[in-house]
């Protein structure tokens, strides 16, 4: 893992490496298996955040799964803006299936929210939210959480998949914005 990176105007120090968050999806992948051993659910990605984390956790799957994808936007740089737009929407009828909804992080919950309450109007059989990780200290709205990778302070993070203003999605960790002591 690097050092401390910059990206525009502000610095990241490593924080989660991915050898951890590799082992972490595996975990998670194993209840998966074990809770749907006999169903076939539909996972619902959310992106941009999750599609990194989706991907690797779809890899570790060993049940008939189906995958679709929605966008929901609520952050501007490092702030969520406290609105939840969809600019993708769900395309899949869901009714009667057993979903799981897969994100990055959930830190205020506005974004889950927002979205979970459509998808339990259109009756799904179950509903399950996996998530990378999670700020406990940042939250204003409960929402639940079935699986989830880490719990993290309430401090902003990017890489894998996540990002500040649309950069470092790509890297292979997950840094944490450095604060000058």
């Amino acid at each position: 893992m690097q050092e401390m990176i910059t990206l525009l105007d502000k610095q990241f120090v490593p924080f989660i490496s991915e050898e951890t968050i590799r082992h972490k999806i595996k975990e998670i992948a194993a209840e998966i298996n074990r809770d749907y051993k006999d169903k076939k659910p539909l996972f619902v990605s959310v992106l941009n955040g999750a599609f990194i984390f989706t991907a690797d956790l779809f890899k570790e799957l060993t049940i008939d799964v189906e995958v679709c994808f929605i966008k929901l936007a609520s952050y501007k740089g490092t702030q969520s803006t406290g609105h939840v737009i969809t600019c993708i929407g769900l395309d899949a009828n869901i009714q009667g299936r057993d979903i799981v909804v897969i994100e990055d992080i959930i830190d205020t919950g506005n974004t889950l929210h927002a979205f979970l309450p459509q998808l339990f109007n259109q009756q799904p059989a179950s509903l399950k939210v996996a998530v990378l990780l999670y700020k406990p200290d940042a939250i204003q709205h409960k929402v639940p959480i079935d699986y989830c990778c880490f719990n993290i302070p309430n401090k902003f993070v990017l890489g894998y998949g996540l990002d500040y203003d649309g950069y470092g999605r790509n890297l292979k960790e997950i840094y944490q914005l450095h604060t000058p002591s």
